[in-house]
């Protein structure tokens, strides 16, 4: 069979379905677990080209630079483009900067890396652009458009309007380095996250939150010590549940490693996104895919607090004796007091009234004397296909010797019907915390966090909104002033083929490898990605090993000005068929 078309070069999900079900019926478990893992790559691979990123913010409708006032238009010299967005203040209330995150969407044509090219800028109450650190994530490729997830940071008066405007369209744009208190580090979802707040340690093993200090004063460190449940002990045991006649608990936390998982790292934000069922205490000979669990924890620069969301989402009509989406345990004696809300909004210390017992939208733990305090604010939680949800949390000061735990058991019933799904999202935060202005706090944070900025499209009244501007949007080299030319650099890396691809004369700019560019007198660094990790060596396009022939370091020494190289390796973010440009989709096929 000649291979001339895409779907001549691999195999659909259906015929690996025909090829999976001969081998099980045949009994050949060695050709089926393959044929299995080779299906989780056809899913991922249709899940980047072929996922809902989410409808749009709104946005002015693309316009152009050069229809904005002079003296904003010089300070934005280098980018085509822009959308104007504003952000309501619409409770009446002062912010301290909080996140905002949008869905950006713009003609492909139009940006060829949004990573590297959106910038974002607030039009201030004096008339002048002032750029705001942002971060772009889980850019995409959709038909003719890109789409991304802009993140940024916003605050300001009651009832206060504020004008943003989002700008694209610069190919000289090198990756933005924004100086944070945001630290991330270790690989995959074994990281360690750190703000001036706290410092979150997550799992080893499967991602779970494990540790968390609070760095104020002496530094409290919440675990949970002892060996769990034969599994690593952490201060978060939730999503799990206990099938029918308790045989046995289902649990994220026993997880042998994450089955999916996503991760974000930024200046702004760390995303850490896991998915799966559950495992047994005797995985695999139980693996029931009946509840898939959906986890996702979000840690942020500059704040005392951090969310985590999740769904369960039932595939087939279940029975369960019990089943928790928050659990939180704490080794020691390190609180005093509880801390918990009703359905008013007020925070109380001391025990929960127990005719609130399944209506709490807040829970904690709190020392007055040494003003630590660590609480959980249930900002949504709902269920499809269910009837209402309990909102109960169940704290305990002192639990089995361990030190103090609370835990929300929502199900209304023990009947869970295929298509239900149960919806949560809280945010956990450590504030330094008294007992005149503690209680106060965490009212109204919970209160910012439920009604965030209203977004909608931004409208400039350009007669007379403009002043003079101090400085520019652009670092050197961003505004067509690179001492070498950055059309230069990156036509040269045309001539770079991934000569794996024998004959589609494929080149790393049009698999999208080439992550930055940046010129610094008469050196060039080079940001670049690896397509997958079968492939960890960089060298083979850098020096031309394995027999290359056009190297990158080479090809780049024979463009005038150019004295030496740097090409530095990246996994973030991971590579994907999003970024294959449209000439390289051609080429292999993507398209046809």
């Amino acid at each position: 069979m000649s291979e001339t078309k895409y779907w001549d070069r691999t195999d659909s999900f259906e015929e690996k379905m025909r090829m999976l079900d001969a081998a099980w019926k045949r009994k050949d478990f060695r050709l089926a677990r393959a044929l299995a893992h080779s299906l989780r790559n056809t899913v991922s691979q249709a899940q980047s080209e072929e996922e809902n990123p989410g409808a749009p913010g709104p946005s002015s409708g693309e316009e152009a630079v050069g229809s904005l006032p002079a003296s904003w238009r010089d300070w934005a010299r280098g980018w085509q483009r822009f959308q104007a967005i504003a952000l309501d203040e619409t409770v009446g209330v002062g912010r301290p900067p909080e996140p905002v995150d949008l869905t950006l969407r713009v003609p492909a044509a139009h940006a060829a890396s949004l990573g590297r090219e959106v910038r974002v800028a607030r039009i201030t109450a004096g008339g002048q652009l002032r750029e705001v650190p942002c971060q772009v994530y889980h850019e995409v490729r959709r038909d003719r458009e890109r789409l991304c997830q802009v993140l940024f940071m916003a605050g300001g008066g009651p009832h206060q309007r504020q004008t943003y405007l989002i700008l694209y369209g610069n190919p000289d744009a090198e990756l933005p380095q924004y100086p944070t208190d945001l630290e991330t580090r270790g690989e995959g979802f074994a990281l360690d996250i750190e703000n001036d707040f706290f410092r979150a340690s997550l799992s080893r093993q499967m991602g779970q939150l494990e540790r968390l200090t609070i760095k104020r004063e002496h530094g409290l460190e919440l675990f949970a010590g002892g060996e769990g449940h034969g599994e690593p002990p952490g201060i978060d045991w939730a999503h799990d549940y206990v099938t029918s006649g308790r045989i046995q608990k289902l649990r994220i936390t026993l997880w042998e490693s994450c089955p999916d998982y996503e991760v974000v790292r930024g200046p702004l934000c760390t995303i850490i996104r896991r998915w799966g069922f559950p495992y047994s205490p005797i995985h695999p000979v139980f693996s029931p895919a009946r509840i898939n669990m959906d986890v996702e924890y979000r840690f942020y620069s500059g704040l005392p607090w951090f969310h985590k969301t999740g769904k369960m989402t039932c595939i087939k009509d279940v029975e369960v004796d019990a089943l928790r989406d928050d659990e939180w345990v704490f080794s020691g004696q390190s609180f005093t007091d509880f801390l918990w809300m009703g359905p008013d909004g007020k925070m109380h210390t001391g025990p929960v009234d127990p005719k609130f017992n399944d209506d709490l939208w807040a829970i904690g733990f709190c020392n007055p004397g040494s003003r630590d305090s660590f609480a959980a604010l249930f900002l949504d939680h709902h269920a499809d296909g269910l009837p209402a949800l309990k909102h109960s949390a169940n704290p305990l000061m002192f639990y089995r010797w361990h030190g103090h735990v609370w835990s929300r058991y929502p199900l209304p019933g023990k009947n869970v019907p295929a298509g239900a799904v149960l919806h949560q999202k809280n945010a956990y935060a450590a504030i330094a915390f008294d007992a005149a202005e503690g209680p106060k706090r965490l009212e109204e944070l919970r209160h910012r966090l439920m009604n965030p900025y209203a977004i909608s499209a931004g409208n400039l009244n350009r007669a007379g909104a403009a002043s003079e501007q101090s400085g520019r949007l652009a670092r050197p080299g961003e505004a067509g002033d690179s001492p070498i030319p950055k059309k230069a650099l990156w036509d040269a890396l045309l001539r770079c083929k991934d000569e794996q691809l024998y004959v589609t004369d494929t080149n790393v700019v049009d698999l999208g490898l080439i992550y930055d560019i940046r010129v610094r007198g008469d050196v060039v660094h080079v940001l670049m990605a690896m397509p997958h990790r079968g492939r960890p060596r960089l060298g083979f396009f850098t020096y031309g090993s394995g027999g290359n022939s056009t190297p990158v370091r080479q090809e780049l020494l024979k463009v005038p000005g150019v004295s030496k190289v740097v090409v530095e390796q990246t996994w973030e973010p991971g590579w994907n068929s999003n970024r294959i440009t449209a000439d390289g989709r051609k080429k292999l096929g993507l398209d046809s």
